[in-house]
């Protein structure tokens, strides 16, 4: 026991040492068709680890994006505005050669029961300034939306994705 105390204390200091990272819990709003869960985004030092926890979509794959608002208030969730980008004219699309939409993320997969639990890590955002990186959680926050369509990763402006049908607001 004496022994295992001795190498646990160092273990503790080193854990002490290194800073905290930047964290949120974000409700999923559905429109009225009852898609419930959460978004938790965690801060790495090349980008934000995204886990995303969903209930009621529709079986198959699904679009999901950072839009550039955190205001899901309105039935379409228009109100999130466009995908999270720093140069215009955006370019949409993780299999385009000139691609530079950081709101990109990879396609959620849902079950049959309508749940899915992933998770991405996408090295274009950032939940903190003073990076190259897409603050999300700027002045006006930003938003994970869920679109009906899965993305094809190519296609103007949003991959073919489709209509919104779930969205968090982070701020």
């Amino acid at each position: 026991m004496y022994r295992s105390s001795i190498l646990l204390l160092p273990s503790l200091a080193l854990m002490a040492a290194a800073p905290a990272a930047l964290a949120g819990t974000y409700p999923l709003k559905s429109k009225a068709d009852g898609v419930s869960g959460r978004v938790t985004l965690t801060d790495a030092p090349k980008g934000v680890i995204l886990r995303v926890e969903a209930h009621g979509l529709k079986p198959g794959w699904h679009a999901v994006h950072f839009h550039e608002k955190a205001d899901c208030s309105d039935a379409m969730f228009k109100s999130a505005g466009g995908h999270v980008h720093m140069m215009t004219p955006a370019v949409h699309g993780l299999l385009n050669s000139a691609g530079n939409d950081f709101g990109d993320l990879p396609n959620l997969f849902v079950g049959a029961d309508g749940t899915a639990t992933a998770e991405f890590f996408s090295p274009y955002v950032a939940l903190q300034g003073g990076t190259k990186r897409a603050n999300l959680l700027d002045a006006d926050g930003s938003a994970l939306v869920i679109h009906a369509n899965p993305d094809d990763y190519i296609t103007q402006p949003i991959g073919g994705a489709g209509e919104r049908v779930a969205c968090s607001e982070i701020h």
